[in-house]
This record gives C-alpha cells, structure tokens and sequence, in this order.
C-alpha cells in the first residue's frame, strides 16, 4: 500500500531520517518502534504531508505523493492521529467527529450556510456516519458529553475516532496507548484490531513494548533514521541490534 524509498529528512544539519525504505503492506498492523529521536514521528510527518523530505520518494496505492501538503494527502486516504490529544475540548464528542467529515462535504459552503434542503440532508447523513463511528468504538454512550470531561483513555479513543472519519485506507497511529492504564490498553488494542479487520490497514508508533509485541503483525525498528531491522514481533524481540539500540551495548 505505501512504499518509502531512499527517504531524508534533516534539521539543522541532523538527519531525522536518512536512506530509508520501508513499505507497508494492505491490511496489515505494523508497529515502528525506536528509541527517542529514532525518527519515528517524523517518519509519519513526511508520510502526511506536515514536513517535506529533503529527498527520496513516498508511493501511496502507485500514486507519487513525495512533498504533497497534508490536506491533499488526507484526501487521498491517510489519516493520522497525534502523541498530544488533539481534540476540539470544547465540541461534544459526537460534534468532534462530525468535523472529520468536513471533506466529504458534496454541497457547496452557500447550500450549507443557507441550509438548503439537500445540503441539510447531507449533514444529517453525515451525523449518522460520525454516530455509528462511536457506536463502533464504543464511545456513543458519551456521545453529548464534553471532549474535555472525558477520561484520557477515552480521549485517545475519540482521537483515533476522528481520525476514522476521513475514511482512511492508511491509520498513522503516533503513541496510542501512551498514559493509558493496562485495562485501558487492553481496549484500545481490541479496537485497533477491529479497525484492521474493516480493512483498513494500520502503522502504530508505540512505546509500550507489551502492546506492541501483542498488536502487530511485523515491526520495524529505527535508531538515528535508520531502519536497523524489520520483520515478525518473536523475531525482533530476539534481535541483538535491537536490544543493544534500547539498552545499550554491554562493555567487555
């Protein structure tokens, strides 16, 4: 589905990314995972279009969208949440949702503004699309209260939510159970899953090693911009490089 080729990035001089290739296949779970500063929200900073590389390429579905702004890329189908809840506080939540859907809009902004007919029939469906969205994740029994009065898990939740009602074929998941308590974890993982299982296919940036191993389908770990090693959660939990880029390569 996505295909990363060659792919830089640099801050002041620091490569952030440097020559990396990396594709992500339809339908699966994969996790990216590194130390701080590996380059892993940068990665999905150039993939969503909030940074451009410095060079290399970002194929999505055949379709070149190296250097494209993050509106465009959201339209063809990414969508991202952030480490930071990002959440309109003072909207309830089903409001929160329906914003997602500002880009399926088909009735022109004066339609909208002068609520004709056909453009107020298009926000109810919309409504519906955002309510069932909640129904799916859980969240519809909070559907009137305040972004702000949730609890964390569930803001994390309504984030990912939004995120859902761009109609997304790829989900930019950065840190989704960060601060999460291990029940909460639990849910949030069951979820993910079922969002796969809608066909829509998944990269998780994730701290939590626990959740990590247990959700993915393959891994790919980064340390200075570099991809260091990839493949299935047994395999990379074994792997030396791995194990000496999070602790630290014993003396002799």
């Amino acid at each position: 589905m996505l295909q990363v080729r060659k792919l830089n990035k640099y801050f002041g001089g620091l490569a952030a990314i440097s020559e990396l290739d990396l594709d992500i296949i339809d339908s699966e779970i994969l996790g990216l995972i590194g130390p701080n500063g590996a380059g892993k929200t940068t990665l999905f900073n150039v993939v969503s279009g909030f940074f451009p590389p410095a060079s290399g390429k970002v194929i999505f579905d055949g379709q070149d969208i190296t250097g494209l702004k993050a509106h465009e890329i959201a339209q063809l189908g990414i969508s991202r949440t952030f480490q930071a809840s990002t959440l309109f506080m003072r909207l309830s939540v089903l409001d929160s949702v329906f914003t997602g859907y500002h880009m399926s809009y088909k009735r022109s902004i004066w339609k909208r503004l002068l609520r004709a007919s056909s453009a107020v029939r298009e926000e109810e469906i919309l409504r519906q699309r955002a309510t069932e969205i909640l129904e799916f994740m859980g969240l519809a029994s909070l559907k009137d209260e305040l972004a702000a009065n949730l609890s964390h898990g569930h803001q994390r939740i309504l984030g990912v939510c939004m995120a859902l009602a761009t109609n997304p074929k790829l989900l930019l998941l950065d840190e989704p159970v960060t601060g999460m308590n291990p029940r909460e974890t639990l849910t949030m993982i069951d979820l993910i899953r079922q969002v796969r299982d809608r066909g829509i296919t998944i990269v998780v940036v994730e701290h939590d090693m626990k959740a990590v191993m247990n959700l993915c389908d393959r891994i790919a770990v980064l340390n200075y911009g570099r991809k260091i090693a990839e493949g299935p959660p047994k395999e990379i939990r074994e792997n030396k490089e791995v194990i000496e880029a999070y602790l630290g390569k014993e003396e002799t």
